[in-house]
């Protein structure tokens, strides 16, 4: 295996003067630097990240942390948080991915173990798990759950904004019979997301119906069975608003199976805009959350805070967009 040594050999330096270089020490002069990354890349030089560590006294680890990943977390909001963070993360870093409900003791979570730790939050639950981070000293910063902390770094988008623009196209459409499939109970992006809902039916002195309001979990499953639940109704709705796609994929199958036509009898919109959503049949309209870009700038400011822990934290408001395709329908009044 080669080693430190082998590389200052043939590069006619010190081995201090290598690992200086191979770490990007500011005081390498930049052509000393890039002379003996070749030199290292030549020779198939693979760090001993287990000594490094040692050394340097840092685990090289990140640790990112969901809510949860049985409930709540759809496969394809995993995959999306995961591309954000790889687009920033050094090759020199594991990621780790847990969930708070399944941590039995706070006091595994620590310095040694983690570097920095990404907190994807989606319940007011997660703030024992928060503070304790805060509390022992890793640089933390908390993603998707709007804080009211501003001594935590925050990156969130704006649901409720999006939901609202979403809603009020429908409105713009002539719906005046307006539902809503509903996420997880005790999420924050739940309530945020029916908030916009109702922020909407107000804006255009619309009433709300308790009937049209029914809820789910974030999974396929119950987008379908709460959609059935609404075409039930003696007067159902002509518009559905689901608080995310892998509801909204549901309850296009519910209608599917009821011969129900979108967006001919029914008109529908999503949340997150997954990949699948251009691909439904009818494309699915949806608002954008950008869970990839949020991700991306949340690692960013993770690694602000690792590099100067007495960074100011920042709350970031990320936009959303209204992704217009086929599931809405004009009513004529």
């Amino acid at each position: 295996m080669v080693t430190i040594k082998d590389i200052a050999k043939v590069a006619g330096v010190s081995h201090t003067t290598v690992s200086r270089a191979l770490n990007g020490n500011p005081l390498i002069k930049k052509e000393t630097r890039d002379r003996i990354e070749k030199i290292a890349a030549d020779l198939n030089y693979v760090p001993n990240f287990n000594a490094k560590s040692l050394v340097m006294k840092k685990s090289y680890t990140i640790g990112l942390f969901f809510s949860s990943i049985d409930q709540g977390t759809s496969a394809s909001f995993l995959v999306d948080v995961i591309k954000g963070i790889n687009h920033v993360l050094d090759e020199n870093y594991s990621l780790t991915v847990h969930g708070i409900d399944s941590i039995k003791h706070l006091d595994g979570i620590s310095s040694q173990r983690f570097d920095g730790i990404i907190v994807m939050s989606q319940s007011d639950k997660d703030n024992d798990f928060i503070y304790h981070v805060k509390r022992v000293g890793i640089p933390l910063v908390v993603l998707n759950r709007h804080l009211e902390d501003p001594g935590i770094m925050n990156v969130v988008s704006d649901d409720k904004g999006g939901v609202r623009e979403a809603v009020e196209y429908a409105i713009a459409q002539g719906h005046r019979r307006l539902a809503m499939i509903e996420g997880r109970t005790g999420f924050k992006s739940t309530t945020e997301r029916k908030q916009g809902f109702l922020d909407a039916l107000l804006a255009h002195s619309l009433a709300s119906t308790s009937d049209y309001f029914v809820s789910g979990d974030y999974s396929i499953e119950s987008g379908y069975q709460m959609m059935n639940a609404l075409l039930a109704l003696p007067v159902p709705p002509t518009f559905v608003f689901c608080a995310n796609d892998d509801m909204a994929i549901g309850a296009m199958n519910a209608c599917y199976a009821a011969e129900v036509l979108i967006p001919g009898q029914l008109s529908l919109i999503g949340f997150d805009d997954i990949v699948f959503a251009k691909y439904t049949n009818p494309a699915l309209t949806t608002v954008r959350r950008p869970i990839v870009d949020i991700s991306e700038l949340g690692t960013h400011k993770l690694i602000q805070l690792m590099q100067n822990p007495q960074a100011q934290p920042e709350q970031s408001l990320v936009k959303t967009e209204l992704m217009i395709r086929s599931t809405v329908s004009t009513v004529e009044a």
